[in-house]
């Protein structure tokens, strides 16, 4: 085989193993992003991701082990997306540890065992306290009653399980996803996941973590 052939096969395989994924946005956030953060954590060092101008360019650093160790191409596909999509603009979110109980602990408001609900457990950090609850419409019911001295409102994004500042997030309303309790509010870290939710699971409301009223939470119960 000539060089120029080699070249061209070399050229051909590179174009088709970094072009951009075409992947559903919910297949990236419940299983890439995921996948992607853990290869980085284990495998790379340091990247600054905001030097690339492009998601190709990102790419070939990654393809040419500049940053990171051998990666199979569905590994490299993960990570390049996890650090294009998220972590390039992570700075909007503080990131927060995962919340976790005991197998004593149970929510105030419903009297349930928390270690049963992982992917919804919420809670509140107060002065001299931390609450978690089976779901956010629970967390909000308390919340309402308890309104100050808090430090952090934390929810657990739908499709990623990110530990998220409620404040900052956006909730879906009345959809076909219920939690322990039936009809819940569904967190988001922004709004394009929260209108993908909502069309694809039939939600009926977004709101935004100031406009959810107390008489939003009730009519979940109902």
């Amino acid at each position: 085989m000539s060089i120029f052939k080699l070249f061209i096969l070399v050229a051909l395989f590179s174009t088709l193993l970094l072009s951009y994924p075409n992947y559903s946005q919910a297949f990236k956030e419940k299983k890439l992003y995921p996948m992607g953060e853990k290869i980085y954590k284990k495998k790379c060092s340091d990247i600054d991701v905001k030097r690339y101008k492009s998601y190709e360019e990102l790419s070939n650093a990654l393809l040419a082990k500049k940053s990171c160790a051998t990666l199979n191409k569905k590994y490299l596909e993960a990570l390049a997306l996890y650090l294009w999509e998220v972590k390039r603009v992570s700075g909007k979110h503080r990131h927060f540890t995962k919340l976790t109980v005991t197998k004593d602990e149970k929510c105030p408001v419903c009297g349930m065992l928390l270690y049963k609900y992982p992917s919804w457990i919420s809670r509140i950090e107060y002065d001299d306290k931390n609450v978690s609850f089976d779901g956010i419409k629970d967390m909000m019911k308390y919340y309402f009653e308890h309104p100050k001295k808090i430090k952090h409102m934390l929810v657990q994004e739908y499709y990623t399980q990110q530990v998220i500042d409620a404040k900052k997030a956006y909730f879906v309303m009345w959809s076909d996803v219920y939690g322990p309790m039936g009809n819940e509010l569904i967190a988001f870290k922004d709004e394009a996941s929260a209108k993908r939710f909502y069309l694809d699971h039939k939600g009926k409301k977004i709101l935004k973590f100031d406009d959810i009223t107390p008489e939003d939470v009730y009519k979940l119960d109902e």
